[in-house]
């Protein structure tokens, strides 16, 4: 069984994922109030993949 993956499209995701990531991290980094503990959402940003950092812009930074 050959399976040929079709990396112009999958590369795309890949790297929106992994700006994503690293934005979310260094807004983590900068932020001085979040909604819970800062080590639990460098755990969602980075095991949750799009979703965990898209999920820390919407619910885990607390404005002032």
């Amino acid at each position: 069984m050959d399976v040929m993956i079709n990396w112009t499209l999958i590369l795309p995701i890949l790297v929106l994922q992994l700006v994503l990531a690293v934005i979310g991290l260094i807004s983590l980094s900068k932020a001085q109030m979040v909604r819970g503990p800062k080590w639990m959402w460098v755990l969602i940003i980075v095991i949750g993949n799009m979703l965990g950092s898209i999920l820390y812009f919407i619910v885990g930074r607390k404005d002032m």
